[in-house]
């Protein structure tokens, strides 16, 4: 059956490269969903042809109209096979309500979340109540909400399927296995770009130097929490709740070659890993075709006996104190991930706009926590009211170190 796929942040580094495969396997794009850059979505709307496209504000949708009404060269040269002229019929939505429609739509059966950050959360559980597949790139919604997203898709019958590497290794390796056999999970990380550096040393580096990735390719934000280990922290809470394992079994080991992506170790001694070149394409494709395996445009062999050195050790909570935090969290329970999730979205802000240094980032999360206590009484509501309150928070505790 041909799948028929909403893309909702089709212009970030998950949606263009979920796009790639969609090409490759024939996959029909129904809609697609862009905040600001509507130069690139106006490209992918000529080579996909959805029905409905949504963009950040009225002015944008107006803008994008008008491109749409007539033809731009570049688009020839730089995505062939995409229409040139004009392109009329594609429904244009716009402001926070359009992903969500998107997510909704009857004829989408697979709905792509490649939307950062907390305002994806309206899409998920739009498309979880309508029971679509989610093939989710964003761990923050489960962060916040994981609970309620999962009896969410208890009741709906959806199926949510993990596209971050880490997750989709751990969703593969636990498939056909009983979740109460297994006993850790060992979450692997590449460490970033400052593995093996101490703590005076990261009140030194630039902007610069963080979003230089020794692996992955991803957006600013993502890269940013890559570099402090909160990336890796929030999936220690993802996992949690994806797959109903107690913070206390879930180890984050370092490996910086990035070829097993991670591990779950069962109740017999018996070990499983996932092993793949790092190639964001495969979890993608996997979440859209699961439990089918295709070829696709990331197949390729790893070249096992090329590896002759993969090295594994435990992080430095000293040197990366937002990993401990993210433990402190989800120890804490109810409202403490939200905290935590609102409170580093907007230092990483905060850092990406220069106004406090990189090592000033926990410093921040660190005082929102001490400040807001937990509430253990939670609905869509109160998670979007308390992190609404932590942002504010945020913004205050970093006034006596901003520059």
């Amino acid at each position: 059956m041909k799948k028929k796929i909403a893309i909702l942040g089709s212009t970030g580094s998950v949606g263009t490269q979920a796009l790639e495969v969609a090409q490759a396997l024939g996959f029909s794009v129904i809609g697609l969903s862009a905040d600001t850059n509507i130069e690139l979505l106006e490209k992918q709307i000529r080579l996909f042809k959805p029905k409905v496209v949504s963009v950040g504000t009225e002015l944008l949708a107006g803008r994008l109209k008008k491109r749409l009404l007539c033809g731009h060269a570049s688009t020839i040269t730089e995505l062939p096979g995409a229409s040139f002229g004009n392109v009329s019929g594609v429904e244009i939505l716009y402001g926070p309500e359009g992903p969500s429609q998107i997510a909704s739509l009857k004829e989408v059966d697979t709905v792509v979340i490649a939307i950062s950050g907390l305002a994806a959360i309206g899409p998920v559980f739009r498309a979880a109540a309508g029971g679509k597949r989610i093939a989710m790139a964003n761990k923050e919604v489960i962060v916040a909400a994981g609970q309620l997203l999962q009896q969410t898709l208890f009741k709906s019958g959806a199926k949510l399927i993990p596209v971050d590497s880490e997750q989709s290794a751990i969703f593969q390796c636990i498939s056909g296995n009983r979740r109460k056999d297994v006993s850790k999970v060992h979450l692997m990380a590449s460490g970033g770009p400052f593995r093996g550096m101490k703590p005076q040393q990261l009140k030194e580096v630039t902007i610069e130097d963080v979003l230089k990735h020794p692996v992955w390719k991803m957006g600013k934000k993502i890269t940013v929490d890559s570099a402090t280990l909160m990336n890796k922290g929030l999936e220690v809470i993802e996992c949690r709740w994806l797959f109903d394992i107690m913070g206390d079994s879930i180890e984050v080991v370092v490996h910086s070659q990035s070829i097993i992506h991670s591990m779950v170790e069962y109740k017999d001694g018996s070990v499983i890993a996932q092993l793949a070149k790092p190639d964001m394409r495969l979890p993608i494709q996997y979440a859209i075709t699961w439990p089918f395996r295709l070829e696709g445009p990331c197949s390729s062999t790893l070249g096992i006996a090329d590896m002759n050195k993969m090295t594994f050790e435990k992080p430095d909570f000293n040197t990366f104190p937002c990993l401990r935090l993210a433990y402190d969290a989800l120890d804490a329970g109810g409202s403490a991930p939200v905290i935590l999730n609102a409170a580093n979205e907007t230092a990483v802000k905060l850092f990406l706009e220069g106004n406090i240094g990189f090592s000033e980032i926990p410093v921040i999360i660190s005082r929102v926590m001490d400040h807001i206590p937990a509430n253990n009484n939670l609905d869509l509501e109160n998670i979007l009211e308390i992190d609404r309150y932590s942002r504010l928070a945020a913004e205050q505790a970093a006034r006596p170190v901003k520059r």
